[in-house]
């Protein structure tokens, strides 16, 4: 049995009720008991992401708020989410190693322990909805794997003229940039992680 999304019946944006102009793309959220995400970023402990978005627009934080808080501001500012992987079919839920390794959220590890991915087609989602006018990808695509899947995706945007840029992972994963960015920056240092990431993405954002 292959491991599925966990969201899978959101990945194309059927279940939302109302027309996004902004798309947020992720990577993999395994349907295993181990993930206690109630939605897309839901991992707080591990991620800063509900942190960032809201603080993006001026508004507090909702790291601690519900996922039907973060859906309704997802609402009011026209944001979707899905992800680049739907399923990955050699990653068997009920094998302790391949739990172990997908339980570890960590893209890299997926990438190097798993062959057989179904992709999310994300051009296909943009043509099906013209009115989503800026893409972004909350992770880098130097690796060959990323670079594959997250091209097509770049030229399209190019060619239809939306915004498209890569943000970086809002996870203790950004810390090196962090701690390269304060040596670099004597006097001038940025002491937590989040407010790091966040000045970041306000670079990349589409205001």
């Amino acid at each position: 049995m292959p491991c599925n999304h966990k969201f899978q019946n959101e990945l194309n944006l059927e279940l939302i009720d109302y027309e996004p102009t902004t798309l947020i793309v992720g990577t993999f959220e395994p349907a295993l008991p181990i993930n206690t995400a109630e939605w897309f970023y839901g991992r707080t402990d591990r991620n800063c992401f509900w942190n960032i978005l809201p603080r993006i627009y001026g508004e507090a934080s909702l790291s601690e708020a519900a996922p039907s808080d973060w859906k309704q501001f997802c609402r009011n500012k026209q944001i979707a989410f899905t992800d680049a992987i739907s399923v990955i079919d050699d990653a068997e839920p009920g094998n302790p190693e391949h739990v172990k390794i997908l339980a570890s959220f960590s893209d890299q590890a997926i990438v190097h322990h798993f062959d057989d991915f179904g992709f999310n087609n994300i051009v296909q989602l943009l043509r099906k909805i013209p009115g989503i006018r800026n893409v972004y990808f909350t992770r880098g695509v130097t690796e060959a794997f990323w670079r594959h899947q997250w091209t097509p995706v770049m030229q399209y945007c190019n060619t239809n003229n939306l915004h498209e840029r890569r943000l970086l992972h809002p996870s203790d994963s950004a810390g090196y940039q962090h701690s390269a960015y304060n040596s670099q920056h004597p006097g001038d240092e940025i002491p937590l992680l989040e407010d790091y990431v966040l000045m970041r993405w306000k670079q990349d954002w589409h205001f």
